[in-house]
C-alpha cells in the first residue's frame, strides 16, 4: 500500500493488475478490503480497467441474473443426463406440475376411499371408470398453442413435432399411469379386477393421439373422452345387475381395449409427419 494524504492506497501498479485479475493473495485480499472503503483507489480501478472487458462483464453478469433457475423436475431431468432444452420442455409440461399432480392424486384418494367402501363384491366401477381419464387429460395438456406455456419456444425449436409429443407423452404417461398403480394398490380386495383400468387408459390415450394430428388437442382428447362416458353409460344400461361387472372391464372388453390400443398406435405413426405440418396451426 501507499500512503497519500487521506491514508492509505493501494498501488495503481496492483489496481492494475486487479483490473486485470492478475493480482494474487494475500495482495488480491488487501486489495478487496481496501476498495471496499476508498472512493479514491475505485475511481483510479475505473480508469485502469478495459471498458469493452467490463461491459462484457457486465452482459455475463446480466444474463446469469436473468437466467431462470431450474425447477427440482429440470434439475433431477437434467442429472439424469436429459439434454437442457428437452429437459426445459419437459419441466414446463402443464401436466407434470405440482398442482395438476395434486389433483390427480386428490381425485384417486376419493375414488379409492368410495371403492374401499364397497369391498363386499362387484368391482371398483367409479375408480375403474375414471382411472383412464386421468392419463387421457394429461396428454391433452401437455401439447398445444392453448395450454402448453412454452408452445412458442416448441414451435422454433429444431425438434420434430411428434418426437416432441411423444417425449412429453411418455412422460405424462409415466406419472398418470404410476400414480393409478398406487392408487390400485390400495385395492387389494379386489384383486386383478382393480387391475382392468390399464388398457382402456392406454387405448384412449392412443386413440387421442392418433385423432390430435387432424382435430387438435383440445378437441381430439375431448370427444375421445366423451366416447369413453358413452360407452360406459351404454355399458352400465346393458348390465343385469348391479353386483354385474360392466363390459370394458370384462375379458371380452379387455381384448378390444388391446386391439385399439394397437391399432391407435399404429395410427400415431403412420401419421407422425402430420405433427409438424399442423405445429404451426391447430397443434
Amino acid at each position: 500500500m501507499t500512503h497519500g494524504t487521506t491514508g492509505w492506497h493501494v498501488p495503481e501498479t496492483d489496481l492494475r493488475a486487479y483490473a486485470r485479475g492478475d493480482l494474487q493473495p494475500p495482495l488480491l485480499w488487501s486489495a478487496d478490503t481496501h476498495l471496499a472503503a476508498c472512493a479514491h483507489c475505485r475511481a483510479v480501478l475505473a480508469g485502469a480497467g478495459d471498458p469493452a472487458a467490463l461491459d462484457d462483464g457486465w452482459e455475463r453478469l446480466d444474463a446469469a441474473l436473468d437466467a431462470p433457475r431450474p425447477g427440482f423436475l429440470e434439475s433431477l431431468l437434467l442429472r439424469l443426463g436429459i439434454a437442457d432444452h428437452t429437459a426445459r420442455l419437459l419441466a414446463a409440461t402443464p401436466a407434470l406440475r405440482r398442482s395438476w399432480l395434486g389433483a390427480v392424486v386428490a381425485v384417486l384418494v376419493l375414488t379409492v376411499a368410495v371403492a374401499a367402501g364397497h369391498t363386499t363384491g362387484g368391482s371398483p366401477t367409479l375408480f375403474l371408470a375414471l382411472a383412464p381419464l386421468l392419463p387421457l387429460a394429461g396428454v391433452a395438456l401437455s401439447y398445444g398453442p392453448a395450454l402448453d406455456p412454452t408452445y412458442e419456444m416448441a414451435v422454433v425449436a429444431p425438434m420434430h413435432g411428434f418426437r416432441l409429443l411423444m417425449i412429453r407423452t411418455v412422460a405424462v404417461l409415466g406419472a398418470g399411469l404410476g400414480l393409478n398403480g398406487l392408487a390400485t394398490l390400495a385395492l387389494p380386495g379386489y384383486g386383478l379386477r382393480a387391475l382392468t383400468w390399464l388398457l382402456p387408459a392406454l387405448a384412449l390415450t392412443a386413440t387421442a393421439l392418433a385423432l390430435t394430428a387432424r382435430l387438435g388437442p383440445v378437441l381430439a382428447p375431448s370427444l375421445v373422452g366423451g366416447g369413453w362416458v358413452a360407452v360406459l353409460l351404454a355399458a352400465s344400461g346393458a348390465r343385469s345387475g348391479e353386483e354385474a361387472t360392466l363390459v370394458p372391464f370384462t375379458a371380452a372388453g379387455q381384448g378390444v381395449s388391446a386391439a385399439v390400443a394397437v391399432l391407435a398406435a399404429g395410427l400415431v405413426v403412420a401419421m407422425r409427419d402430420r405433427f409438424d405440418l399442423s405445429r404451426g396451426s391447430a397443434v
